[in-house]
């Protein structure tokens, strides 16, 4: 018997892209978020990257916006099985903001405006994989995708990407977030379908 994916009825497989298995594609980009969309204004805004020492280093909207900007093009993919292929975002690579951190740390707990948090091994942020985002598709990111600024961390489920992050705490041992306390898989590799503990 064959096994029909979402959103590819009827279509051959040999035109389909490669998506993570349990995938569909969809052609929006939905809104999901654990609670109110925080409203942050730039000129208050701040990024700030604490040690497992307690040491931190801050960056303003102004001295952020200074930094090495780069523009990924990634698809991403959401745990709640929708796929968007070919995103385009500008932002600051997380190796731009950890070059000069002095830490011993393998673990990072992302922190949002509003209260959210998710954890993620701080080598996963590392080696181009990982952007401090503020532009979507040539225009400021909105603030129900997490504008002014968000993480994107493609690889993994799209909520270790932190919506309206505003900072990072390294740790020597790893900390649960937010939806990791509720369940969802501490890593999240969406090829593998780690979508909760256990998988």
């Amino acid at each position: 018997m064959a096994i029909i994916t979402p959103g590819f009825s009827g279509r051959p497989r040999s035109g389909a892209p490669d998506l993570p298995p349990g995938q569909y594609l969809t052609p929006d980009f939905p809104v999901l978020s654990a609670g109110p969309t925080p409203k942050v204004s730039r000129d208050t805004w701040e990024f700030v990257i604490t040690s497992e020492t307690g040491t931190e280093y801050r960056w303003s909207w102004d001295e952020m916006m200074g930094l090495p900007q780069e523009t990924p093009t990634v698809d991403i993919h959401c745990v709640t099985r929708w796929s968007k292929l070919g995103t385009n975002w500008q932002g600051v690579s997380l190796d731009t903001l950890l070059d000069g951190v002095d830490t011993a740390a393998d673990y990072a707990l992302a922190h949002s405006y509003g209260g959210y948090t998710t954890n993620l091994p701080l080598d996963d942020l590392r080696d181009g994989q990982a952007w401090l985002v503020h532009t979507y598709d040539g225009a400021e990111l909105p603030a129900e995708h997490g504008g002014p600024a968000r993480l994107l961390v493609p690889h993994l489920y799209f909520w270790k990407s932190a919506k309206w992050v505003r900072g990072i705490h390294l740790g020597i041992e790893d900390t649960p977030g937010f939806w990791e306390t509720a369940g969802y898989h501490d890593y999240g590799d969406p090829w593998r379908e780690q979508r909760y503990q256990g998988d």
